[in-house]
């Protein structure tokens, strides 16, 4: 029997856009991360249904602006990202093949890392009071500090990585609406995430989960900002 021809493995492209802050559009994007987000759907093809995002492998995070950068954003998508859709003046872009990089994820290997995350746990609510265990509405409780470590050491170990060091920076609030559905229910009418940002050194444990991880993603929130890992030589 003729064995079926090998698949390409799937890989990403890491765009780079340094953000033209006298562009209207990006200081909208910059003050609403709804706003940002529906930026960066534009790169992705009209026609791909639901989940647009996912079939997109649309990951982003924005980095802020420093004493001698402007705002950043960095976008890893699986599919080629069509520049002629953004706003026009946004900033200017940088593309490249994120397939060196996968290639190069063997184990035992160093790697320095950097990710914006959405460290949070979900727990039952019963009048204002955390529950565990219950069949009640669930919530989103944002982590921060030690706990904040300890989410990301287990999200690290998930996706094939041992963190030998990490620092820990508070990067932003974002709030989205609340659904129909949500309001029915009495949910609030907006929902709170707490981005954190983690950078450090690691061992690569398991190069097939941690290129998982890479092109899926990391943690709740992707569509505001959260859950791209990136990584460099150590």
């Amino acid at each position: 029997m003729t064995p079926p021809p090998a698949t390409k493995p799937a890989t990403a492209t890491l765009t780079r856009i340094r953000l033209n802050r006298n562009s209207p559009d990006v200081r909208r994007d910059l003050a609403r991360s709804t706003s940002l987000h529906k930026t960066v759907m534009l790169l992705a093809p009209d026609d791909l249904g639901e989940s647009p995002r996912q079939k997109a492998g649309l990951l982003f995070r924005l980095e802020h602006a420093t004493r001698h950068t402007p705002p950043t954003l960095l976008i890893q998508s699986q599919l080629p990202p069509d520049f002629s859709r953004l706003p026009q003046a946004y900033g200017t872009t940088e593309t490249r093949d994120l397939t060196p990089m996968f290639q190069a994820l063997t184990t035992g290997r160093t790697v320095r890392y950097r990710i914006t995350a959405n460290a949070s746990t979900r727990r039952r609510v019963l009048d204002g009071a955390l529950l565990v265990d219950t069949r009640l509405r669930s919530k989103d409780i944002a982590l921060y500090g030690d706990d904040a470590l300890a989410w990301w050491q287990r999200k690290a170990t998930h996706a094939g990585l041992a963190p030998t060091r990490t620092d820990l920076t508070p990067v932003d609030v974002f709030r989205h609406p609340a659904t129909k559905k949500q309001h029915h229910d009495s949910a609030p009418h907006v929902f709170r995430h707490v981005l954190t940002r983690f950078d450090g050194t690691a061992t690569i444990t398991d190069p097939e989960q941690l290129r998982h991880a890479l092109l899926a993603g990391i943690g709740r929130g992707k569509p505001y900002g959260a859950g791209l890992l990136s990584l460099a030589p150590a």
